[in-house]
């Protein structure tokens, strides 16, 4: 895992993929965007009681929570814009580190974009069952926060990155026998998506991160029946 990781982090800033970075990080920085100003625009435009002071600390309470619900959302919003570009980032990747690898299958529209709702989904209903303990509980608020997105990012990476090689069963049987070492993937990818500046970058050394390890991965369990 180490060495994946230590190979994805030396790709990251390849001109190759400088273009694809910054036009993710603007993506996901319009959709931060428009979906805090809706909510603070709901917000300044709701009474939710009669005097002027209670409203105003509705506001203010709101626009906390705004913000760190941007902050536990970032990876699944990340992740979902990242997917319209993987093809093309793990492709190039593939041809430097992995040559000789067969033409991956093409993943359809449909595929990315309900691989990214799946995710951002999952990531809202977790993470907002888990905000009681989050504010209430410090110490177990971190270790949950990276076990819930350790999981939730270790599956959907694994999977954009298998999608393009293994079939259903293929994927569900290395799932099964690597689930943890890939949750522990997961983890790490968590880690850098809250990583003030490093988290700008961190959906792209995740892709490559988790390229990495799956072929490593595939490699040592080449002509078993787990993927074949």
């Amino acid at each position: 895992m180490v060495s994946a990781f230590l190979l994805a982090l030396s790709e990251t800033f390849d001109p190759r993929f400088r273009r694809t970075l910054a036009v993710s990080l603007l993506l996901t920085a319009i959709v931060f965007v428009a979906l805090g100003s809706a909510m603070m625009l709901i917000l300044d435009h709701t009474q939710f009681f009669a005097g002027w002071f209670f409203n105003r600390a509705i506001e203010l309470l709101g626009g906390i929570a705004i913000l760190g619900l941007t902050w536990l959302l970032f990876p699944a919003v990340a992740t979902f814009v990242l997917g319209f570009f993987l093809d093309g980032v793990i492709s190039a990747s593939e041809a430097r580190r992995h040559p000789g690898l067969p033409p991956a299958r093409r993943q359809s529209i449909a595929e990315i974009v309900g691989g990214g709702l799946r995710l951002a989904g999952l990531a809202i209903v977790l993470n907002l069952v888990a905000l009681p303990l989050y504010l209430l509980v410090p110490g177990l608020n971190l270790v949950l926060f990276y076990a819930i997105n350790g999981w939730l990012l270790g599956r959907e990476y694994f999977e954009l990155v298998a999608l393009r090689r293994l079939d259903q069963r293929q994927r569900r049987n290395l799932w099964r026998a690597e689930w943890l070492r890939l949750v522990l993937g997961g983890m790490v990818i968590a880690f850098l998506l809250t990583v003030p500046l490093l988290n700008l970058a961190a959906p792209l050394i995740a892709a490559l991160f988790m390229l990495h390890l799956f072929e490593g991965l595939r490699e040592r369990y080449r002509g078993t029946p787990i993927t074949v």
